[in-house]
C-alpha cells in the first residue's frame, strides 16, 4: 500500500501591499499628531528671559486664550476645551484629568493678551487642588 502525498500549494503572502498599507497608516498617524495640540486656541505667548524648565515626561497643561477662555491637556495629552467656562466647571475639570497625580508639573500657557483675572483665577485653583509645580510657558525673545 503506497500512500501518495497530494502536493501543498505554496502559500504566498505578498508584503508589497502590506508595506503599503502600513505607510499610509504611519503616514496618516504622523499627519494627524501634528495637528492635536493648540488646533483650536491662538495663544501668543509672552516674552520673557528665564531658565529652562527641566523636561519631564507627563505634564498637566492649561492654556488660556486672549477671550480667557480655558483649555485643557491632562497627563494623557488629550486636549479638551472646557465648555463651562467659570470656575467651578475649572475646578472640576483638573481634578478629573489630575486624579490623584498632583506632583506633576502643571504648565499654564497663557496669551500675553489673556485678562490678568483668568490666569491668577487658573493659578489659584491650582493651588487650591494642591499642584505644587506650576510653572509658566513663555517665549524666548530673539536676540
Amino acid at each position: 500500500m503506497q500512500f501518495r502525498r497530494k502536493r501543498r500549494t505554496q502559500v504566498d503572502i505578498g508584503l508589497i501591499p502590506m508595506i503599503d498599507v502600513l505607510l499610509v497608516l504611519l503616514f496618516f498617524f504622523m499627519v494627524a499628531t501634528t495637528f492635536r495640540h493648540h488646533s483650536e486656541l491662538k495663544i501668543n505667548l509672552p516674552e520673557a528671559q528665564g531658565s529652562d524648565a527641566t523636561e519631564q515626561g507627563k505634564t498637566i497643561n492649561l492654556y488660556v486664550d486672549a477671550k480667557g477662555t480655558y483649555a485643557l491637556a491632562g497627563e494623557d495629552n488629550q486636549f479638551h476645551e472646557l465648555v463651562n467656562q467659570n470656575l467651578d466647571g475649572l475646578k472640576a475639570a483638573l481634578e478629573q484629568t489630575a486624579g490623584e497625580s498632583r506632583l506633576l508639573p502643571f504648565i499654564i500657557s497663557a496669551d500675553g493678551k489673556a485678562p490678568h483675572q483668568a490666569v491668577v483665577s487658573a493659578l489659584d485653583i491650582a493651588n487650591q487642588l494642591g499642584f505644587h509645580h506650576i510653572t509658566f510657558a513663555i517665549n524666548r525673545p530673539e536676540k
